[in-house]
């Protein structure tokens, strides 16, 4: 009997935040998606200037961080199309990686993401709010208090969690992230400009209307320059795969069944791996 080949899947993160953000959600994932893959492994990459890498000098380009996250693949000897979910400035890098090599992904879920020129700067922004984190972001002390504001900022469903804040605060001290990265990822956020020409790449937008970060109609008017399917949560906010990571899964999964994305139901035990990729 012939060994079923594990479908792989890559987590991105969004502005200085790092694969620990995720919790639980990448075996959550795994889990999820036996039905429609079977074999599922999932691998965490940061950012250069986030998380493992956090002393690494963050690109201020967005093609550059496709570049990166590449070399990172390759030096984990990963082959053949991988599969990326990718939430806020993660989704900008996968558009672009999906525009440039669109070999190399089988297909992309791109969570509350914005982009030129589909939307305008107050929406795909929303400068104060923007403002706000880079304030918090350069701040030296008082770490639980700018974590808990970013977490009430990015969550209607989890913004109130002791667990999740005493997480996000045990990495922020881990792993923190320069000001001067900060910076350099906002401007690579700010100035990215996607093709208005479709990838050549299966996608699916996700977005949550509680997104008190990102205007949900960003989302919708790639939808609709793009011609991509969308599904919106009603109470989610920006990070929905940390308010309601159950329906991301069933989201991601129905639209892989409509897309016979899979070859049939696998014979073979379900085999999950969730990786944390950190290359020295």
């Amino acid at each position: 009997m012939s060994e079923v080949q594990a479908a792989t899947w890559v987590l991105l993160r969004g502005l200085t935040r790092e694969s620990g953000h995720w919790g639980s959600f990448p075996l959550q994932m795994a889990r999820g998606l036996q039905a429609t893959q079977g074999s599922v492994r999932v691998l965490t990459l940061d950012l250069a200037g986030n998380g493992n890498r956090c002393r690494e000098k963050s690109p201020a380009d967005i093609g550059e961080m496709v570049e990166d996250l590449r070399e990172q693949l390759r030096q984990a000897g990963v082959e053949g199309p991988v599969h990326v979910l990718a939430l806020s400035l993660g989704g900008m890098v996968a558009a672009e990686w999906a525009q440039r090599y669109p070999a190399e992904l089988a297909a992309a879920v791109l969570v509350s993401t914005s982009m030129k020129p589909f939307s305008p700067f107050f929406r795909r922004l929303r400068p104060t709010n923007y403002l706000t984190l880079v304030a918090m972001s350069l701040a030296r002390f008082a770490a639980r208090w700018r974590e808990r504001h970013v977490l009430q900022l990015t969550s209607q469903l989890m913004s109130h969690s002791e667990e999740v804040l005493d997480a996000w605060v045990k990495l922020h001290r881990q792993h923190p992230v320069s000001g001067l990265n900060v910076l350099r990822q906002l401007w690579a956020a700010m100035n990215y400009r996607a093709s208005r020409a479709r990838p050549r790449v299966p996608m699916l937008l996700l977005c949550g209307q509680g997104d008190m970060l990102v205007d949900w109609r960003c989302s919708q008017a790639v939808s609709r320059g793009w011609g991509l399917p969308l599904r919106m949560h009603t109470r989610a906010g920006h990070d929905i795969p940390l308010d309601d990571p159950d329906w991301v899964v069933r989201a991601v999964g129905d639209w892989l069944a409509k897309r016979e994305l899979m070859s049939g139901p696998s014979t073979q035990p379900m085999d999950l791996e969730t990786v944390p990729l950190h290359l020295a």
